[in-house]
């Protein structure tokens, strides 16, 4: 070999230095990860409403890598208490239910749904046991990545409006009026739903839930409604294209006065900042200011662009621009090369008011001790007392006592509560 040939090959086989690997990387990770731009805006009528926005939180603290954001609206009735606490304690609830935050992004995801289900019904146990009586409705967005998901009690809305102008409903609203299955769940758990009755025997307004005439069949808190008004979300995953989207995530103030699309259409073409403050005002040129209206708007954006590209007049088609499904893919060529063109995948989609059906098969075990972690509010349990999601009457062919995940007995006389097996108040149970 000549003592060019050594040269030129020595040259080739040098190092690149480190500042050049990290600067490629961070733009890499740039291009692969959006960037958010959010807006806030409200006007008040009775001061019951409350948001929730942290657009960088790390689940390893320090770690920039595990990051993500939340953005949520909590929508209180019957006084302004449990929509504060669920503010300052349901994203902790929900982590909590995740105990091991260093897992890779992908493996997070897929246990951010029933971590969610988990949150918010230890969120609602918490509150009741202070036994104060008002309650709230919430929607709770997670977006890390291109991934979406979004949890959802009560009538306050997350819409999602893709690139090619097809606008997709991302919650599902808890009202007796609109909602026939749960109209159905209510009165199998022992409630009854009706209107007001006046005294001259006439019926007015929504359809209610009785006692405590609530107009909703799920929220957190409500002590003093049964407990057939469950705080189990529905639960909706789904992963953008990377040509982004647009949130809108509102209380009923402004849903009551404006449809999906006209909230959408209404803003097009707007940074967020503004279009949150449009939305709102359209609604009160629609409705007047009736009840409390809040808008959060966020743009989930490729890195390259300052601002949402324009969304094309004409529509796509529904079917050609959604792929439906149930639960997790398993990602394929033909998937990622349909996201690639504007494609909205839906991950992740569960509606049960069940905990059984919501919490999986799943449950931690520390072998060493033989105790059992309780999947609401993660407390050891010892095996013996440990009750299964599962466990029904005893020698039923439906139970399945060994079968987890397991719940501590304050928590399993939640979930009979709600399914209408135990009608006692909580904050009666634990008091």
């Amino acid at each position: 070999m000549s003592e060019a040939e050594v040269s030129t090959m020595g040259q080739e086989q040098q190092p690149v230095p480190l500042g050049t690997l990290i600067g490629r990387q961070l733009r890499n990770e740039k291009v692969e990860k959006p960037t958010l731009k959010y807006g806030q805006a409200a006007l008040a009528k009775k001061g019951e409403d409350y948001f929730l926005i942290k657009p960088e939180f790390h689940r390893v603290p320090g770690n920039p890598s595990t990051s993500f954001s939340v953005f949520a609206i909590f929508d209180g009735h019957n006084g302004i208490s449990a929509a504060i606490f669920a503010k300052e304690n349901l994203l902790n609830n929900v982590l909590s239910a995740i105990p091991d935050q260093s897992l890779g992004r992908e493996e997070w995801l897929q246990a951010l749904p029933r971590a969610l289900v988990a949150g918010f019904v230890k969120t609602d146990i918490e509150f009741q046991q202070r036994g104060e009586t008002s309650g709230t409705t919430v929607t709770f967005v997670v977006i890390d990545g291109w991934t979406v998901t979004v949890a959802s009690v009560g009538d306050s809305r997350c819409i999602l409006d893709a690139q090619g102008g097809v606008v997709s409903l991302l919650t599902v609203d808890h009202r007796l009026e609109e909602n026939v299955e749960e109209r159905e769940r209510v009165t199998a758990s022992g409630g009854e739903v009706g209107r007001l009755n006046l005294c001259g025997g006439s019926e007015v307004g929504p359809l209610r839930c009785w006692p405590g005439g609530l107009c909703l069949s799920r929220s957190i808190g409500d002590t003093d409604v049964g407990e057939y008004i469950v705080p189990v979300p529905h639960v909706k995953q789904v992963k953008l294209s990377n040509a982004g989207g647009r949130l809108i995530i509102a209380s009923d103030g402004i849903w009551d006065a404006l449809s999906s699309d006209m909230a959408a259409q209404s803003c097009r073409g707007l940074p967020a900042d503004l279009a949150a403050k449009l939305v709102v005002k359209e609604a009160l040129r629609s409705r007047g200011l009736k009840d409390d209206t809040t808008c959060l708007v966020v743009d989930i954006i490729p890195y390259e662009h300052l601002v949402l590209p324009p969304t094309p007049k004409k529509k796509q088609n529904l079917l050609s621009s959604l792929i439906f499904g149930k639960r997790y893919r398993n990602s394929s060529k033909g998937t990622n090369r349909l996201s690639a063109v504007g494609v909205v995948e839906e991950l992740f989609e569960e509606g049960s008011a069940m905990l059984a059906e919501r919490l999986g098969k799943e449950f931690p075990l520390d072998s060493n001790c033989g105790l059992f972690r309780c999947a609401i509010c993660q407390v050891n349990q010892p095996a013996g007392e440990g009750l299964s999601v599962n466990s029904g009457l005893f020698f039923s062919p439906a139970s399945k006592p060994w079968e987890g995940p397991f719940l501590c007995a304050n928590c399993r006389r939640k979930k009979d509560a709600m399914e209408g097996k135990n009608p006692t108040r909580l904050h009666n149970l634990v008091n």
